[in-house]
């Protein structure tokens, strides 16, 4: 090494990568935002204490940097953004960005001006900067809490879209502050509406060719997609930047939601890549970012500067949200809790920095105060907010309804018919696989469908199992159902779960079901395999039939009868005064419940015998039998 740690700027990128992580990681933990742990460790390693993290040294190799991580950052917000979601509540998102963030910045302006005594340039440049709100806060606060989503949505559509346009203006501020006088003021001022769709156009048309691209698997082979859309997006972000100026955050953010809403082999690889990257690059960024604010100048505001923090929270974004909500779909409360939520993130560090070294450059002051001002309002709205987002939405009763639908693992043909039988009664559903073409099927007759890895985070949240009655594994794989169930039950807050066991697996038997806490689905081990053939075929009826006997030991019929029974007939859904629910082993039944039985359709007739035998009739007020 021929520099020491100290002076070595390559190793000062590594450690804050390292940071970043283990950062986030404690926060995670902690169950605390992460860009509180992540401000702190930039501090410590900075110059101000520790001294192992001198972004000086990085030079220009600084801004490219931070341009390259905004770039990844933001096309993953606009990646998970849904199409048809955003569309129920345009009139908003569009309020806001554009209403909202005159609003942001004048108020932030004036608030600068008066409790801070600036000049009126670096109070309007300070009201730029913070016109941004961010996914990289919002979305783990979202996560967390978890909102209805009409709110979810304008909240995280905001964060991402607004990062585009409040970059531009921002730097459209800077580029008339550095070259003051009328002719500037308004070509500037011009300039903003042409680079927002120079940015829109560039992206959807690069979001369009690689996602006809992704789908041609000749063209792209296996092991080549994930760095061939990482090596695109940031290649559209330079290109964008070089055609017109400061476009390229808009056109990554476009490219992302072209390429979020269109299906591809590879899209939720493509998601669980970005996400991954995108926490690795957070952590890097606020670790040099605040490694690059001095504690003096964050301290030299005093509490004039936490007065500015105050008045962005309790003052400006709730006048902003109410002009901007006004008249929306939103009730009040919910409108409360969007006037609640304005945490500053990335974007609004990242151009701070950027300021604060085009302003010195220039020969202009104020650089450094904006940047630690910055730095304080993302600091104290994070953590505030943070800390008080979770009592705010039980206060205004708008965290997401409890009980509503049940979640399905397997889409596959006994997963969509069990689905459909609980949706015919009224029940939201989401069925979860990771098989393409079984997702497609679903999709195509109906179903809401999440194509992953039912046992990661991010496919668990994106199915909100806190909030449903139950999440239920039809999976011949009992072991993984099982493991599905305990993860969505212990980690995400499920209130119940079912477990359908394969007959003759042996590698889980219904007591391991029961000392998980959970319940056997169909009631005892069934041939899973056999009955999705036979669904497949067309060879399945469903029958519903009423009880007139009072039976006990649980949702089937006894081992004695059940084990030939059931290679006729499938108990699916029980219906009990009004109250569908699929069935399982904790139900006792008694006379009056109806069944609906999945019948084999060339041995109906000694199904219905055997059924009748255990004091099954047809329900005369049931639908009639259908076809699969």
């Amino acid at each position: 090494m021929h520099e020491g740690f100290p002076g070595n700027p390559a190793f000062g990128v590594a450690l804050a990568l390292a940071a970043g992580v283990a950062a986030q990681l404690a926060a995670r933990h902690l169950r605390v935002p992460g860009i509180v742990i992540l401000l702190g460790a930039g501090v410590l390693l900075g110059p101000d204490a520790a001294g192992l993290i001198r972004p000086e040294d990085l030079g220009p190799a600084l801004e490219i940097l931070t341009g390259f991580a905004v770039a990844v950052i933001l096309f993953e917000g606009g990646l998970n953004l849904d199409r048809r979601r955003i569309r129920a509540e345009a009139a908003s998102i569009r309020l806001l960005i554009s209403v909202g963030l005159l609003i942001t910045l004048a108020g932030a302006a004036v608030s600068a001006k008066l409790a801070l005594g600036w000049d009126w340039r670096t109070s309007l440049l300070f009201g730029s900067l913070v016109t941004v709100t961010g996914p990289t806060v919002i979305t783990p606060l979202l996560r967390r809490i978890r909102v209805r989503r009409a709110v979810e949505t304008v909240l995280e559509a905001e964060g991402v879209f607004i990062d585009g346009v409040g970059a531009i203006v921002a730097v459209v501020a800077l580029e008339i502050a550095i070259a003051p006088g009328g002719s500037s003021l308004l070509s500037g001022a011009a300039s903003i509406p042409g680079r927002l769709i120079a940015g829109a156009v560039f992206g959807l048309v690069a979001g369009g060719l690689l996602a006809v691209a992704l789908r041609n698997r000749r063209l792209v082979p296996e092991g080549f997609r994930n760095i061939l859309v990482l090596s695109s997006v940031l290649a559209l972000f330079q290109a964008a930047n070089a055609l017109v100026r400061e476009s390229g955050i808009v056109a990554v953010i476009a490219a992302g939601l072209v390429l979020g809403n269109i299906r591809t082999p590879l899209n939720q690889e493509l998601r669980e890549f970005k996400e991954e990257l995108t926490v690795l690059l957070i952590g890097m960024l606020f670790v040099l970012l605040a490694a690059d604010v001095r504690a003096a100048e964050v301290a030299a505001l005093g509490y004039r500067g936490l007065l500015v923090a105050a008045l962005l929270i309790f003052v400006v974004r709730p006048l902003n949200v109410a002009v901007c909500t006004a008249g929306s779909s939103l009730s009040a409360r919910e409108r409360i809790f969007v006037a609640w939520m304005g945490p500053r993130g990335i974007v609004a560090a990242a151009v701070a920095s950027l300021f604060a070294d085009r302003l010195a450059a220039a020969g202009l002051p104020g650089g450094a105060q904006l940047r630690a001002e910055v730095f304080l309002v993302i600091a104290v709205t994070v953590v505030f907010l943070g800390v008080m987002a979770g009592p705010m939405a039980r206060l205004l009763q708008v965290r997401r309804p409890a009980g509503r639908g049940y979640v399905i693992l397997g889409a596959h043909a006994l997963g969509r018919t069990l689905a459909r039988l609980l949706k015919d009664a009224g029940h939201e559903t989401v069925l979860l696989d990771s098989n393409v073409m079984v997702c497609r099927e679903a999709e195509a007759e109906g179903h809401r469908v999440i194509l992953g890895n039912a046992l990661e985070e991010r496919v668990l949240l994106g199915a909100r199992v806190e909030s449903r009655r139950a999440v239920l594994s039809t999976l011949c794989n009992e072991a993984i159902g099982l493991l599905f169930a305990r993860r969505a039950m212990t980690e995400q807050g499920a209130p119940a779960a079912a477990v359908a066991i394969q007959v003759g697996a042996g590698s889980v038997d219904p007591q391991d079901v029961r000392e998980a806490g959970a319940a056997v689905l169909f009631g005892q081990p069934v041939d899973i395999e056999l009955w999705d053939v036979r669904i497949r075929r067309g060879m399945t009826a469903i029958h519903w039939l009423k009880q007139q006997k009072d039976r006990s030991g649980g949702g089937a019929p006894p081992e004695s009868e059940g084990g030939r029974l059931m290679r006729l007939a499938l108990p699916l859904v029980l219906r009990r005064e009004d109250a569908t629910a699929p069935l399982d082993d904790r139900f006792e039944l008694r006379t009056g419940d109806r069944i609906a039985w999945l019948v084999h359709t060339e041995r109906s007739g000694e199904a219905i015998e055997k059924l009748a035998d255990s004091g099954w009739i047809p329900a005369a007020d049931a639908p009639a039998p259908g076809e699969n």
